[in-house]
């Protein structure tokens, strides 16, 4: 028993100092590895606090100091007396920050029972949240009322990253007057950012869309400034720093007289058309109008589409621009224009003399192209064929010119191509060639189509801008300049006649409303000097050949019925103004378009123009 004692408190002593030992090596095992720690921190630190420290450094002062794009204030649009027909109005607008709105389900739910949120506000709100970074400022909604404002305001504690901000927004007094001429600013989309500048663009959410506000967007915008501000952890703005200012946009001085503007509207009436009026000389457009309009302020903040559906459906058209784009065919406003090429050409003096039995046929063919009055006009020389506007008389006149020389003569005062008026979207029309209908048909050219070309009927297409400009440079004698509604441009001769020609067809336009017979002659009451014109009939609806052509139409539908036109100039002796009107489904030239021009061209001359 007492060696089985000592055998045991060996063994335990033998145990106690190994423990010993293996404590002593981990202990010295953990020092090491605390020391190489603390050596480790200790060169760290040291490579933060010297080597990175401008690295930190900058960075901490990024989240302290932030920049903030400030947008410059839109220039103005005035017309030629000064007076505003496009301006910047104070407003606020409701805006959040998805980066400091924590719950913005629930925000966005809140801010439903403050104001009234459209489902068209809160679908261009996803979409821009999803083009945006969250710390970007996104548009709820614009042009609060002050009611709104006050409810916001009451609730704005409880409303973390939504604010209220003061900004100018566009407006447009005279709403439908001058829609197709200004056009309309929008929100910024993903297709203008593709042509915009973006840095100049940052703090800007709106820009032009059509019209002057879209041709000239880079005079009206401006520069945009920057702001270094200092700002809490929350965001919140605490001081600024350094501020360049923005630099606003350009005040534009338009060549229209907002008279003369709404006087053309007014002359219009309930008829849809259009009116363009210029000063021959400069091409200085005096009234450009596309009737009826619309309220360009119902797209500055987006439209609705209950608003939008509305214009689309409308059979007038009123988002339609018929001073641009709008093509009809002449009429018989193409007349003075084929009489000057039959001068020039000397196929006819002013004294030729046709016999007007009421219809032409062509040698060999057994069609009748009629004249307007059945029975015909008799005899009639050029004045008298302008004045009564004689079918047959450029029936023949047309035939014997030929397509070749009526297409040069044409394209001499402008017809077939834009004008270049300063302004996006002008058609050019049509002016056919045998060349133009080979190639769009797969035809020849064939003599009928000449001859109602002679009248303005067939293939021929025109604005009512580029007939406005053709007068112009009738008028000018060959000289004028092109359309212009900011910057007038140099005149240039774009036609070259002996004079006696240019006189012979003054003459006979002056017939049309001084004459004993003219077509026009009801209103030469109605205008203070000696004017010329030529009224014309648009056909919308072909009718029988037992049937006038050029008659009114007042028996058959509205929207069947001719369009009616006119072009003119006045004074007689000294062309200052040229002038075209078109009024769709109007009727006759000289019943309706007739006195609208007479009406438009009074105003202007009371006007000193």
């Amino acid at each position: 028993m007492k060696t089985i004692h000592v055998y045991a408190g060996r063994g335990r002593m033998r145990d106690e100092r190994a423990e010993q030992v293996l404590i002593e090596q981990r202990f010295r095992v953990v020092t090491v590895i605390v020391l190489a720690m603390l050596v480790l921190l200790g060169w760290r630190y040291g490579q933060l606090q010297l080597g990175a420290h401008e690295t930190y450094a900058a960075r901490s002062e990024e989240n302290r100091i932030r920049l903030r794009a400030l947008a410059p204030n839109r220039g103005l649009i005035l017309d030629r007396q000064g007076r505003v027909l496009a301006e910047n109005r104070p407003a606020y607008r409701l805006v959040i920050v998805p980066e400091r709105t924590p719950g913005l389900p629930e925000t966005l739910d809140q801010l439903a029972g403050l104001v009234d949120i459209s489902p068209d506000e809160m679908r261009r709100f996803e979409q821009q949240r999803l083009r945006s970074r969250r710390f970007e400022s996104i548009t709820l909604k614009s042009n609060l009322d002050d009611e709104q404002v006050a409810r916001l305001a009451v609730e704005r504690h409880r409303l973390p990253g939504v604010e209220i901000e003061p900004y100018l927004t566009r407006y447009y007094p005279h709403r439908g007057l001058l829609a197709h001429v200004l056009g309309y600013v929008g929100r910024i989309d993903s297709q203008d950012l593709q042509r915009l500048d973006r840095d100049q663009y940052r703090a800007t959410t709106h820009v032009g869309k059509t019209g002057i506000e879209r041709r000239y967007e880079s005079q009206l915008h401006g520069r945009s400034g920057l702001e270094r501000v200092e700002t809490n952890a929350q965001g919140r703005v605490l001081r600024v720093i350094e501020r360049t200012d923005p630099e606003p946009g350009q005040d534009l001085v338009l060549t229209l007289d907002l008279d003369l503007q709404r006087e053309a509207v007014d002359a219009l009436g309930d008829l849809a058309g259009a009116v363009v009026l210029l000063k021959i000389e400069t091409g200085e457009v005096l009234a450009l109008v596309s009737h009826p309009g619309f309220d360009p302020n119902l797209f500055v903040h987006g439209i609705s589409h209950a608003d939008y559906s509305a214009l689309l459906t409308d059979r007038r058209r009123p988002l339609f621009n018929r001073f641009l784009a709008g093509g009809y065919e002449p009429g018989s406003t193409i007349k003075p224009f084929i009489a000057l090429a039959g001068l020039d050409a000397g196929q006819i003096t002013p004294e030729t003399r046709i016999f007007s039995r009421g219809w032409f046929q062509l040698p060999g063919h057994s069609r009748r192209y009629r004249d307007w009055r059945r029975e015909g006009h008799g005899w009639v020389d050029l004045e008298l064929a302008m004045a009564e506007s004689v079918n047959v008389y450029f029936y023949q006149l047309a035939h014997d010119l030929g397509i070749d020389r009526i297409s040069r003569e044409l394209a001499l005062f402008g017809f077939g191509r834009a004008t270049g008026i300063d302004l996006n979207g002008e058609t050019g029309g049509v002016l056919p060639t045998r060349a133009w209908k080979r190639a769009t048909f797969g035809e020849p050219w064939f003599p009928g189509e000449t001859v109602i070309t002679g009248i303005g009927q067939g293939f021929t297409v025109v604005t009512p801008l580029q007939l406005a400009h053709a007068t112009a440079a009738l008028a000018g004698r060959g000289v004028t300049a092109p359309p212009r509604l900011l910057a007038p441009a140099d005149s240039a001769r774009m036609v070259v006649h002996q004079e006696e020609n240019w006189d012979a067809v003054f003459d006979a336009m002056a017939a049309v409303i001084h004459g004993p017979t003219g077509t026009a002659r009801s209103v030469a009451r109605q205008v203070p000097v000696r004017m010329a014109g030529k009224t014309g009939t648009a056909q919308v609806f072909g009718l029988p050949d037992d049937q006038d052509e050029e008659r009114d139409g007042d028996e058959l539908p509205e929207h069947l019925r001719n369009h009616a036109l006119f072009v003119g100039f006045a004074p007689l002796d000294e062309p200052r103004v040229a002038i075209s009107v078109v009024a769709e489904h109007g009727g006759g030239g000289a019943r309706v378009a007739a006195p609208v021009a007479a009406r438009i061209i009074n105003r202007a001359m009371e006007l000193g123009y």
